[in-house]
C-alpha cells in the first residue's frame, strides 16, 4: 500500500478536529518508525501489517469525513484506550507518531482538495462504524446508503428444500401452549398441510388454511409465497411476545428473514411483514445487537426512501425502536410515527394522533380523495403531487415541529374477513380501548400537548380511551394534556349501516364493532354521557365534520352511513360537507375547506405551543 493509499485509509479512521501544525515530521523518522514495525520496502511503497490492525485502537472516526453528508454530529467515536503497559516503549511512540504524521497530512490534503469520496472511502466508513453511528446514519435524511454494508452472505441451502419448511420449522420451535388464542390461531393455519407436495397429491379444489375463503385454488398447488405469508402472519403474532423474540433469534430467525427478504423483491406483503417483525424485535434492546449484524440496518436504511409510505413507515418505526440514543419513546406494533421519520434537531412542541374507523388503517384512510382522471386533466397533470397520506406530506410540511402518529388495527363488517375469528370481546370497543392506551404511553403520548383526530368508529374508540384513561391515574397525563379532538363522521348516537347488517344477518353475518354501531343503543349513549361528563371540565376544544352525501356500499346499496344528527356530540362546532362517508376525512387537494379548516384547528388549539 503505498504512503498515498494509506493515508486515504487512515483518514476515515482518526480524528482530524485538532488544529494542523506547520512542524513535519522528518522523513528519517518516519523510516526509523516503519523499521520498528517492519514495515518499510524502498522504493517508497510503506506496508502496515500489526500496525494498522493496532492503530485502529488508537485511533477515532473522522467526523469531519462524514461533514459532506452533514451527518456530523451523529458519528460517535470509539473510546481509544490502551491498557497501562502499553503506554510506554518504542512501540507506543512509533504508533503516536505516525497518527501525528498521517493525521498533519489528511488535514492539509482536506484543506485543499475537499475532494468527494469516491465507493472504496464510502466503504472503509462503513467498515470503520459501530453500531451506534450506524443506525444515526440510517435515521439521517438523504444518507448515502453507501455508508452502510451489506447484509453478510448466508449459508447456501439445498436447492429443493422450500422456504416454507424452514418457516414451519422456526414456529415449531416457538412456544406452542399458554398461548394468547389469536397467536394459536395464526400459528396453527401455518402449521397445517399447505406445502405444495401435499396439495398436489390432493388436486383439485383445496382451500389453503381450511377455511380461506380467498386462498381457495383450483390448480394442483398452493402458491408459495401464501403459505409464506401465513407463516410470517404468525411470526409477526409471536414476534409481540418478547420472551419468543429471544427464541426467534436464538434459532437464527433474523438470518432467515433476510434470506427470505432478499428472495422475495417481487412481494411488498412478504417484505413488509418481514419488517414489521423486524421492527417488534427491537422494542427488546437486548437484541439489537444481533439485529445490527444481520444486516438489518442497511436494510431498513434503503427502504426509509421507499416511495410508497407503508413500506418506509414500518422501516422508520424498526429503526426508530432501534435508536435509543435519540428516541426515548418505543413504537409498538400498529403504533408509526408519520413525522419526524428522521432525527432533527428541531424540537417536537406536541402530538398529533390519527386514529382510523371501520375498515381503515393508518395510512389509507388519509389519503388525498381519489380523482377520476378520465374526467379531471388537472388532476391527471398534476398526479405526481398526490398525496398518499395528507398528514405525513401536508400536515407535516405546515406544522413541522409536530410528532405526527397513526395507529392500525382490525376492524371488518362481517365475521367472515375476521383476520383472528376467536375471541370476539378482542373486536371491542371496551378491548380495543385497553390495548390501545399501553401502546399509546409507551409511545409517549401524553407527555406533551395532544390533538386526536378520528374517523367514524375511530372517534368512538378516543372517547372510549379518554373516557377510560380518566379513571385510571397512571394514564391522567393523555387526559390533562388534550387539546382538542376532531371527529370526521363520528356515530356518536349510532349508524345506519350497522342497523341494515343486524337486518341483513344472514348474509352479512356482522362483526361485534359493526353491532356496537346500532342507532339509539344503550352503550353508545353511556359512552356519550360519561364522554361529556367530563369533557366539559376540561374544557378542550371539540370540531365535527359532517357527511351530507350517501356512500355506495357494495354495488347495490347506498346510504349515509352516519347522518348529520348522529355525528352531531353536543358540543363544539359541527360542520356539514358535502362529500360522502369515505371522503370525509380526505380533502382534494391542500387548499380545499377539509384540510384548511383542519389545519387552522390544530393551529389554533396549539397555538402556544407552535
Amino acid at each position: 500500500m503505498s504512503v498515498a493509499a494509506y493515508c486515504v485509509f487512515c483518514y476515515r479512521k482518526i480524528g482530524t478536529s485538532g488544529p494542523a501544525t506547520k512542524k513535519h515530521l522528518p522523513w528519517n523518522d518516519i523510516r526509523k518508525i516503519a523499521k520498528v514495525t517492519g514495515s518499510l520496502i524502498l522504493g517508497g511503497f510503506v506496508f502496515i501489517t500489526y500496525e494498522v490492525l493496532s492503530l485502529n485502537k488508537l485511533l477515532q472516526i473522522d467526523t469531519q469525513a462524514l461533514h459532506q453528508e452533514k451527518l456530523k454530529s451523529y458519528v460517535y467515536v470509539r473510546t481509544a484506550s490502551l491498557s497501562p503497559s502499553e503506554y510506554q516503549g518504542i512501540t507506543y511512540k512509533a504508533r503516536k507518531e505516525i497518527h501525528k504524521a498521517v493525521r498533519r497530512i489528511l488535514e492539509t490534503e482536506a484543506k485543499i482538495f475537499r475532494r468527494p469520496f469516491n465507493d472504496y472511502q464510502y466503504v472503509t466508513v462503513a467498515q470503520t462504524c459501530d453500531q451506534r453511528t450506524a443506525i444515526g446514519l440510517a435515521r439521517s435524511k438523504d444518507v448515502d446508503l453507501r455508508f452502510f454494508l451489506p447484509p453478510p452472505p448466508l449459508p447456501k441451502i439445498k436447492a429443493d428444500y422450500p422456504i416454507e419448511d424452514e418457516l414451519r420449522l422456526l414456529l415449531v420451535s416457538l412456544p406452542q401452549t399458554g398461548l394468547d388464542p389469536c397467536v394459536q390461531y395464526f400459528t396453527s393455519l401455518a402449521l397445517r398441510e399447505s406445502s405444495q407436495t401435499l396439495a398436489a397429491q390432493r388436486g383439485g379444489l383445496w382451500c389453503f388454511g381450511g377455511n380461506g375463503l380467498p386462498y381457495c385454488d383450483t390448480l394442483s398447488k398452493i402458491p408459495s409465497e401464501t403459505v409464506e405469508l401465513f407463516c410470517l402472519q404468525a411470526l409477526v403474532q409471536h414476534s409481540k411476545i418478547s420472551s419468543h423474540c429471544d427464541k426467534i433469534e436464538a434459532k437464527g430467525g433474523l438470518q432467515l428473514l433476510q434470506r427470505i427478504y432478499q428472495l422475495r423483491k417481487d412481494s411488498a406483503k412478504i417484505q413488509r411483514n418481514i419488517i414489521r417483525i423486524i421492527g417488534n424485535m427491537a422494542l427488546d434492546e437486548r437484541l439489537h445487537s444481533s439485529i445490527v449484524r444481520a444486516g438489518w440496518v442497511s436494510v431498513l436504511a434503503e427502504v426509509m426512501k421507499s416511495p410508497h409510505i407503508i413500506q418506509s413507515s414500518h422501516a422508520s418505526r424498526a429503526l426508530a425502536n432501534l435508536d435509543r440514543d435519540m428516541v426515548k419513546e418505543k413504537y409498538p406494533d400498529g403504533v408509526y410515527v408519520l413525522h419526524p421519520q428522521y432525527r432533527s434537531s428541531q424540537p417536537v412542541r406536541a402530538d398529533i394522533l390519527f386514529v382510523h374507523g371501520l375498515l381503515g388503517a393508518a395510512f389509507k384512510t388519509w389519503r388525498q380523495q381519489d380523482v377520476d382522471r378520465r374526467w379531471d386533466k388537472k388532476a391527471s397533470e398534476g398526479e405526481e403531487d398526490y398525496s398518499q397520506c395528507w398528514p405525513k406530506t401536508w400536515l407535516a410540511s405546515d406544522c413541522p415541529s409536530l410528532r405526527i402518529i397513526s395507529v392500525e388495527y382490525d376492524t371488518h363488517l362481517s365475521d367472515w374477513k375476521a383476520k383472528c375469528p376467536v375471541e370476539a370481546h378482542r373486536k371491542s370497543i371496551a378491548f380495543r380501548s385497553s390495548e390501545l392506551l399501553d401502546k399509546l404511553k409507551a409511545a409517549g403520548i401524553g407527555d406533551r400537548p395532544l390533538v386526536w383526530v378520528s374517523h367514524s368508529m375511530g372517534g368512538l374508540l378516543v372517547k372510549k380511551m379518554l373516557v377510560d384513561a380518566s379513571k385510571n391515574p397512571e394514564m391522567d397525563k393523555i387526559v390533562n394534556n388534550t387539546r382538542g379532538i376532531i371527529f370526521y363522521s363520528v356515530p356518536h348516537h349510532g349508524s345506519q349501516l350497522a342497523e341494515y347488517s343486524i337486518n341483513a344477518r344472514y348474509l352479512l353475518f356482522p362483526s361485534v364493532e359493526v353491532k356496537e354501531l346500532s342507532k339509539d343503543s344503550p352503550a353508545l349513549k353511556e359512552l356519550n354521557d360519561d364522554f361529556l361528563s367530563f369533557a366539559k371540565d376540561k374544557k378542550f376544544s371539540v370540531l365535527s365534520f359532517a357527511e351530507t352525501l350517501p356512500t355506495h356500499i357494495g354495488s347495490m346499496l347506498k346510504l349515509h352511513v352516519v347522518p348529520v344528527e348522529s355525528a352531531d356530540i353536543g358540543i363544539g362546532d359541527l360542520i356539514p360537507v358535502d362529500v360522502n362517508h369515505l371522503n370525509i376525512c380526505k380533502p382534494k387537494k391542500k387548499d380545499a375547506f377539509l384540510y384548511q379548516r383542519t389545519l387552522k384547528f390544530i393551529q389554533d388549539v396549539l397555538a402556544q405551543e407552535l
